[in-house]
């Protein structure tokens, strides 16, 4: 069998966005694959129907699509001269194509003077559009001429500077966002020209809106100077009359989704009293016509997926409605899951294969589930689950790991601070009981989320060239109660001890591990925790920390999540307990590292800010320890996931040369 290779990244398909067709007798999905001479991602729209799998779309730039009916659906693109002309002018707008799933080419179908997000159609001649705003230029949609052009140049003149007067002022993916808005539109293509109606204020974020009879209803959340993490508003507009209405209104929740069941709303929310910003939501019903809300669920586990892998690209609908009941993607121990949460408020498995759920679809009109998961260790496929089986239908990664070594996980779990912790354990290709192995710790991100039994490259990579590789589920992590992700005021304690009880039970278990060439590697949580890590032991040979978080007082200003998260997380605050946050910060131990240490690092990460990473390379290069740093310009926080592909690559061999130059 053959090793796999760094470059097989780039031969690899990820599936994503799977959609029914409204009666069920048809459903489209995004397959995308790398475009190393574009460094790029082409995607293309695939259809599943009667049985069969095919490609509906060839040019390579098809996703976001919404269905128009049981035939035919839309997608945004940008094709023709004047688009590309006015794509290059950055004149905000979105353009529709529309496609017959039959046969036919694509056609222009609708143009939105400002940029879309979603298109919800209502019926034949009106829809509901989500799409950015400014808001000091609110109805820029409705200004044509030179009226329209004289905004554009001023905006044009003017791109030289920011004005920063709000929280967040960016946000990682979408740069700047400083009196960005995501507006609610309605819109109506019957008459002689297109119209459409900005419902929402310049003041309000608007969230997904659900159709429940002649309404959209939908949620907001209003703010001038800083964004609430806590209180919003469902409101309903009459898409025929454009009437709206408040129908709830809360200061204590945060809203996590909004599902429509015929005449009921399904709200996931949480109060954060228990267990912070991280508390899983409890599940509420919403009446739309009485805006009486009534606790349903004290759900415990977190209702979307949360395991980690860099074999994805784009995402999904994580829940739907269907015969009454909220089907819902749920994280346990290692493994996304699928269960059904009934109106009375009981909770059923429906599938609980080991393995990830990235995405699903479900409709009344259909007998089956589809579903889009990181299965038996391969990579993503579509599935369908039916009287209790499941079978795999498409096959789009099966040549890329055809007679490929793939690592098969051995589960260990050890018993740390008076809990089990679970992990697994990756063995090297050609492994020979009787010789000895480097090996690595891979630390997940989050800390809410999870590694488990799925396909993740990067360790098959490191398996393949003959390491050891394993990973765990420390306290923090997703997959179980609320109790147990919680570790707020105590980042690097009980985590820390987990992390390390687990490294030494698998020295342990596997004696063909040399204990001197054990490497360590993490991004975001887990480069917070390799910083931690490196100050506070030199057990391991070498360190790769990746998107990390070095200084809570400086990540409390810098980063789009800062203002908040910093302060739940370590309980404390740069003002009145700034001490709880520098002895949860690994730059004050960066006068310990003795452990050669590479950091990686995007200058439009905006989650953990550049400045994160600069300081510890700076304190380890001070104090004479061997660092370096690779820095991509132009990736943000998500570059191990959804950066260009020679960036991926690059940053992946930059970690491995690191292994090999210390492991060896």
């Amino acid at each position: 069998m053959q090793q796999i290779q760094l470059e097989d990244i780039t031969r690899y398909r990820f599936l994503s966005d799977l959609q029914y067709a409204p009666g069920g007798g048809a459903a489209a999905f995004v397959v995308a694959g790398a475009d190393l001479e574009e460094n790029a991602y082409e995607r293309y729209i695939w259809v599943y129907e009667n049985g069969e799998l095919r490609q509906l779309t060839g040019l390579g730039k098809e996703s976001g699509f919404a269905w128009l009916d049981d035939h035919r659906l839309v997608f945004p693109a940008v094709r023709s001269a004047a688009e590309k002309k006015r794509a290059e002018e950055k004149d905000p707008f979105t353009s529709w194509y529309v496609i017959d799933i039959h046969g036919g080419e694509a056609r222009p179908f609708l143009t939105a003077p400002f940029s879309a997000q979603r298109i919800l159609p209502l019926d034949e001649t009106h829809f509901a559009l989500t799409g950015g705003i400014d808001a000091t230029c609110p109805d820029l949609h409705l200004l044509t001429g030179e009226e329209r052009a004289a905004v554009l140049k001023e905006k044009k003149e003017g791109a030289d500077y920011e004005v920063i007067d709000e929280l967040p002022y960016w946000f990682n993916g979408a740069g700047f966002v400083n009196k960005r808005r995501t507006a609610l539109f309605l819109a109506d293509i019957g008459g002689e020209k297109p119209t459409f109606t900005r419902v929402t204020a310049p003041t309000e974020n608007a969230g997904r809106p659900e159709i429940v009879g002649d309404e959209l209803v939908f949620s907001t959340e209003e703010y001038t100077v800083r964004q609430p993490v806590y209180g919003f508003r469902i409101d309903a507009v009459n898409w025929k009359t454009g009437a709206r209405r408040r129908v709830f209104e809360t200061e204590e929740l945060e809203l996590n989704g909004i599902s429509a069941a015929g005449d009921t709303l399904y709200l996931s929310a949480t109060d954060g009293k228990r267990h912070g910003l991280n508390e899983n939501a409890w599940v509420y019903a919403l009446d739309p016509a009485t805006g009486e809300l009534t606790l349903l669920r004290r759900e415990e586990y977190s209702m979307y997926g949360s395991v980690g892998s860099d074999c994805r690209l784009g995402g999904g609908r994580g829940s739907a409605v269907k015969g009454g009941s909220l089907y819902h993607v749920t994280t346990r121990e290692g493994s996304a899951m699928l269960y059904r949460l009934d109106r009375d408020g009981s909770s059923t498995p429906v599938i609980t294969k080991e393995g990830s759920i990235d995405c699903f679809a479900a409709c009344d009109d259909s007998d089956a589930i589809l579903l889009i998961a990181l299965y038996d260790m391969k990579l993503q496929e579509l599935y369908s689950w039916q009287n209790g089986r499941l079978t795999q239908i498409s096959h789009f990664n099966d040549e890329a790991l055809a007679d490929q070594y793939v690592a098969q996980p051995e589960y260990l779990e050890t018993k740390s601070a008076g809990m089990t912790i679970g992990g697994w354990v990756l063995k090297p290709k050609d492994f020979d009981p009787s010789k000895t192995y480097p090996a690595v710790l891979d630390i997940h991100g989050g800390p809410k989320t999870v590694y488990g039994p799925v396909f993740m490259h990067e360790m098959q990579l490191w398996a393949g060239m003959g390491y050891f590789v394993f990973y765990c589920n420390p306290k923090g992590s997703d997959g179980r109660d609320s109790a147990f992700m919680d570790i707020r005021g105590e980042y690097g304690g009980t985590d820390y001890v987990n992390l390390m009880d687990f490294t030494d039970a698998v020295l342990a278990a596997y004696p063909q591990i040399d204990a001197a060439r054990v490497c360590e590697t993490g991004g975001s949580y887990g480069g917070f925790m390799t910083n931690w890590i490196i100050g506070h032991t030199d057990r391991f040979c070498c360190a790769a920390s990746q998107r990390s978080i070095s200084n809570w007082l400086s990540f409390y200003g810098v980063s789009d999540i800062g203002p908040y998260f910093s302060f739940d997380q370590t309980a404390g605050d740069p003002f009145d307990s700034p001490e709880k946050m520098w002895e949860q910060s690994p730059l004050k131990y960066a006068a310990n590292v003795k452990t050669p240490t590479l950091f990686i690092h995007s200058d439009e990460d905006y989650r953990c800010p550049l400045e994160q990473g600069l300081q510890m390379a700076a304190a380890l290069m001070q104090h004479g320890v061997p660092a370096r740093m690779c820095l991509f310009h132009g990736e943000n926080h998500e570059l191990s996931r959804s950066g260009k592909p020679k960036h991926r690559l690059r940053r992946l061999r930059e970690i491995t040369d690191w292994f090999e130059k210390y492991a060896r």
